[in-house]
């Protein structure tokens, strides 16, 4: 019942920012808590940041964590990850999530998934 379609990624110089948007259809967007997580080819899928649909709890990473800020806009049925003093071991593809209500840190707990956008930093 959610789509999802990211977009913003592309090529930056370590140091710089990127902000990430994921743009969900379907009803109920208010009640779903989003994740972004992103893949090296390669390697596991790992998470990255998540919302829950309340707004008031976020949970990031530690490699991330205080570089990356996730937020979200219900009204435009929109979550975005703001990414700044990006590094070159961020590089990835990013993919936005959902899961009823409670955010989670395990890829496999959100049933929903975008189509995934390249973030690629040069050093």
């Amino acid at each position: 019942q959610v789509q999802l379609v990211e977009s913003g990624g592309g090529l930056v110089q370590a140091g710089g920012s990127l902000r990430l948007s994921c743009v969900a259809s379907g009803r109920a967007f208010s009640s779903y808590a989003m994740g972004w997580i992103r893949q090296v080819p390669g390697k596991e899928r790992e998470f990255v940041a998540a919302i829950r649909a309340s707004a008031n709890s976020t949970y990031y990473t530690n490699s991330v964590k205080g570089r990356f800020t996730i937020s979200r806009d219900n009204a435009k049925n929109t979550v975005y990850l703001l990414m700044n003093s990006l590094k070159p071991e961020d590089t990835a593809v990013y993919y936005c999530a959902a899961r009823y209500y409670s955010a989670s840190y395990y890829p496999h707990e959100y049933p929903y998934w975008g189509q995934g956008t390249q973030v690629t930093v040069s050093s």
